[in-house]
């Protein structure tokens, strides 16, 4: 059986998440030999203590993965396990990345290998009339550069930042607290037709999974993951935007926050975020483009197929500095060129906690230098 059956079923055991789930393949060297472990076997992976260890053995002994598989694929016939090539790489270098990711829609494999720049847009669901304006401002601008826009489909901003790309031309994703198939809030069935036509909705909940509150937090780390920015255009203090916003800090992305009055209640929650360091979002839509790794429109009539990301055409590299190994081949996969941090981590060929220490300590020798969007080019 492919390791992808694997991941489907440990996903259906209550207590065993995406943490877990990792320790065990890293300890085992795949979840189909986690699968067939002994208890003894288990109990040696850090956190799977007696309980655990007793819901995973009387899980299993229900459970026929190949009969389990061939039963799931009926309803839900469109998904990505890590195991898979498809699996949207930007996610899969997050702590915590879903065991089963379901989709539904036109699949872009740029996007998925984390090429196309993504850009999150979030925000409360009674937004006034300004961060309605500045969402669809922002979102059409994103979407005519090639863009692609990440958002939940709640009511409020997230509405109208897909609305608005749709309107542009533009794709955009859409990450649900439900099944795929489940559209949530049921208005805005005409908007799912329209993402599915030419974007993408995505999911960790299995088919016919209906809306709970307590989905919605969770399916925050996604657009966070999905994102190389997160942009809040209007959140109060308690929104499940500055969730997204928080999670999208701690994956190591760029979090921008839409400014306003400091007696609008609505904004409380991205005043907050820009006192904690948040990037203000500037008033110059062609500001905004530049630090989010886009050039205007204007200046690159002539650069052809030039990536968003690159600001800088390749000039020829000074000498490699004397370096411990582990840098130098860290130090040789960056150039001149603005390249994103997965791309890095493909040309050295470590592990992302390696790629990212090791940039790090050349950032402080002053060789690499980081940009928005965990970009970096060298100094």
């Amino acid at each position: 059986m492919e390791e992808r059956t694997f991941w489907l079923v440990w996903s259906q055991i209550s207590g065993v998440g995406p943490i877990l789930l990792r320790r065990l393949q890293q300890h085992f060297g795949t979840l189909g030999a986690a699968w067939e472990a002994s208890p003894a076997k288990l109990r040696e992976v850090e956190g799977f203590g007696a309980k655990t260890v007793e819901a995973v053995v009387g899980k299993r002994s229900q459970i026929d993965p190949e009969k389990f598989l061939q039963q799931h694929l009926q309803k839900n016939p469109y998904f990505w396990t890590p195991a898979d090539a498809e699996y949207p790489r930007l996610v899969l270098e997050t702590p915590n990345p879903p065991a089963v990711l379901y989709y539904r829609g036109k699949v872009q494999p740029q996007e998925n290998q984390g090429i196309t720049p993504t850009v999150g847009i979030v925000g409360t669901r009674q937004p006034s009339e300004y961060g309605i304006r500045w969402t669809r401002r922002i979102s059409a601008a994103l979407a005519k550069q090639g863009f692609t826009i990440v958002s939940g489909m709640a009511d409020g901003i997230d509405t109208e930042a897909h609305r608005a790309c749709l309107e542009a031309g533009g794709r955009t994703l859409a990450v649900f607290g439900t099944g795929v198939d489940v559209v949530y809030p049921s208005h805005n069935r005409s908007l799912y037709e329209q993402i599915l036509a030419n974007g993408l909705v995505l999911s960790e909940y299995s088919a016919g999974t209906p809306p709970d509150r307590t989905r919605f937090p969770a399916r925050n780390r996604i657009i966070a993951g999905l994102s190389r920015a997160v942009l809040v255009m209007e959140a109060p203090k308690k929104s499940g935007a500055l969730i997204t916003a928080q999670v999208a800090n701690d994956f190591r992305r760029d979090v921008y926050a839409l400014s306003a009055r400091n007696d609008d209640y609505n904004f409380h929650g991205c005043l907050n975020l820009l006192v904690q360091g948040a990037k203000p979002i500037p008033i110059e839509l062609d500001e905004l483009l530049k630090m989010l790794g886009a050039t205007p429109i204007k200046e690159t009539e002539n650069l052809g197929s030039l990536p968003l990301f690159a600001q800088s055409l390749p000039s020829n590299q000074p000498p490699l500095p004397d370096l411990e190994p582990e840098l130098k081949q860290v130090f040789q996969a960056v150039s001149s060129e603005v390249l994103p941090f997965d791309l890095i981590v493909q040309k050295a060929g470590l592990a992302a906690g390696s790629v990212s220490s090791a940039l790090l300590q050349l950032e402080l020798m002053g060789l690499v230098t980081q940009l928005p969007g965990m970009r970096y080019q060298r100094c």
